[in-house]
C-alpha cells in the first residue's frame, strides 16, 4: 500500500522504462522523433500520479495506461497522415486536372482557353486517325471534355477513352518524326 511514497517517480521509471519500448514494438510503432516515447513516458506518469493501489498492481496498471495511450497516439497520427494524403492528392489533381502521362507522371498540358481556327491543319489531323481517335481529339482537345465525359457520351470504358488518346499520341508522335525528318535532313 505504500509503494507510491516509498519510490520517487525516477525510480520506478527506471524500473519500468522498457514497458514503453515493449508497447511500441508490440504495436509495430516506428518512432524516429522519439514522439511515441514520449507519450508512453508521460502515460506512465500519469499513471504514477492517480494509481490507487487498492485497485490492482501498479504495473498492470502501467500496462493498461502505456498500450492505450500509444494506441490512441498511432489512431490519431495515422488519421492526421490519412487527411494529409487527401489534400495532397485534391492539390495535384487541381493541377493537372487528374491527368498525368505514362511513366513519368508529368501532368497533361491543359488544353482549355486554346482555340486553333485553322480548319486545314484539323482536316490532316482528322485524316491520319480512326474515328474514335478523332472523337478523342475533337472531345478532349477542342472541346476541353473530361475522359469521364467523353466515356459516358459515346457509351464506353474510361480505359477505352484512354486507349484511343494513347494511339492518337503515337501516331502523331511518329507523324511529327517524319515530318522533321523532311524538313531537316541530316
Amino acid at each position: 500500500m505504500t509503494e507510491k511514497v516509498s519510490m520517487t517517480f525516477e525510480e520506478i521509471f527506471e524500473q519500468n522504462e522498457k514497458r514503453i519500448h515493449y508497447h511500441m514494438l508490440k504495436l509495430g510503432i516506428n518512432d524516429p522523433h522519439r514522439e511515441f516515447y514520449v507519450e508512453g513516458l508521460y502515460a506512465m506518469w500519469m499513471a504514477y500520479k492517480k494509481y490507487d493501489p487498492d485497485k490492482g498492481p501498479l504495473a498492470t496498471y502501467f500496462n493498461y495506461t502505456i498500450r492505450n495511450r500509444l494506441i490512441d497516439m498511432l489512431r490519431t497520427k495515422t488519421r492526421e497522415d490519412n487527411n494529409e494524403q487527401k489534400v495532397n492528392q485534391k492539390e495535384v489533381c487541381e493541377v493537372d486536372n487528374g491527368n498525368s502521362c505514362g511513366t513519368t507522371k508529368l501532368p497533361i498540358f491543359d488544353p482549355n482557353g486554346i482555340t486553333i481556327k485553322d480548319n486545314t491543319f484539323w482536316e490532316s489531323v482528322k485524316s491520319k486517325l480512326s474515328e474514335n481517335q478523332w472523337k478523342w481529339v475533337q472531345f478532349f482537345i477542342i472541346e476541353g471534355m473530361s475522359m469521364q465525359e467523353i466515356a459516358q457520351q459515346e457509351g464506353v470504358s474510361i480505359d477505352a477513352v484512354k486507349s484511343w488518346g494513347r494511339e492518337v499520341r503515337k501516331k502523331l508522335k511518329d507523324e511529327g518524326k517524319q515530318l522533321e525528318c523532311l524538313y531537316n535532313p541530316s
